[in-house]
């Protein structure tokens, strides 16, 4: 009920935290020894030296025991005490670091290539279209988890065909793909339709996720949405009729204007909120007495 309250009324409803699964109210995904994982979000795939220091910095300071690379073009700090999490956010907000939102029912990454900017394949600007799609869509809640992909070219590096939506860059514009899986199903995507600008694809993409968000039911991932109500009723919606698209990509922006926001910064500044990181008890102690 709260997904839905919040998906349909994002300027009237105000967010339930108690509702949610414990990785999405902690902010961080639980590990099966209580410990937390940490992914700090890298537009599409991108990153500098000085995030990259801010980062090992944090693994240093906290000691944190695995630093991983994740298949979505990140770097994931895994082990993380749950009383440390507000600190160690804190340190990566200061170096230009949010939340990755690794742990949320919404967008996790949009994955890229290299695209024209250094591939001699490339068609179009893959990696700047696809950092532009992860600073417009972040924050929102979706009924399940989305991921994206940007392949500069038909060779596809990015994996674009098996993502939740996908684009992939021809000469002539870009290709736009829908209901894609690649993880206990396993699904190649579907052609939503051709477009031949930027633009026009962050219009489209931003009409999907909003009737995905608006029609599919709790916990269905787009492939499962579209294996019941069909590709072609999408089609109808988004490209057949240009003014629907328009009004549900309006109606994204109305949300991400409410929901587009750091969780991290919130509860890392916020000292009120600190003492629900810090543990009730330490249980290795009171056993051993």
């Amino acid at each position: 009920m709260n997904y839905y309250l919040l998906a349909d009324w994002p300027l009237e409803y105000r967010d339930d935290p108690q509702s949610r699964f414990v990785n999405e109210r902690k902010h961080a995904n639980i590990q099966k020894d209580g410990t937390f994982s940490v992914v700090p979000r890298m537009w599409g795939g991108i990153t500098t030296p000085d995030e990259l220091r801010a980062i090992a910095d944090a693994a240093d300071k906290y000691d944190v025991p695995t630093v991983k690379v994740t298949g979505g073009q990140r770097i994931d700090l895994l082990g993380v005490k749950g009383e440390d999490l507000p600190a160690i956010w804190s340190d990566l907000n200061q170096a230009g670091l949010v939340s990755g939102h690794a742990y949320s029912k919404g967008l996790r990454t949009v994955k890229t290539c290299v695209g024209t900017d250094h591939c001699r394949f490339g068609t179009q600007d893959s990696t700047g279209l696809g950092i532009k799609l992860e600073k417009h869509l972040w924050g929102s809640w979706t009924p399940h988890k989305l991921k994206l992909a940007v392949s500069g070219c038909p060779r596809n590096c990015a994996e674009a065909t098996c993502k939740d939506i996908g684009v992939v860059c021809v000469d002539s514009g870009y290709e736009i793909h829908v209901g894609g899986a690649a993880g206990m199903e396993i699904k190649g995507t579907e052609v939503l339709c051709k477009v031949a600008s930027e633009d026009e694809a962050i219009e489209v993409i931003s009409a999907m996720t909003q009737i995905y968000r608006e029609n599919a039911k709790y916990l269905d991932r787009i492939y499962k949405w579209l294996a019941k109500v069909g590709l072609d009723w999408v089609k109808e919606q988004i490209v057949d009729d240009l003014e629907n698209r328009k009004a549900l990509a309006k109606r994204f922006a109305v949300s991400q204007s409410v929901y587009r926001k750091d969780p991290w910064a919130e509860h890392a500044q916020n000292r009120n909120t600190r003492a629900q990181y810090a543990p009730l008890a330490n249980l290795t102690l009171e056993a051993a007495e």
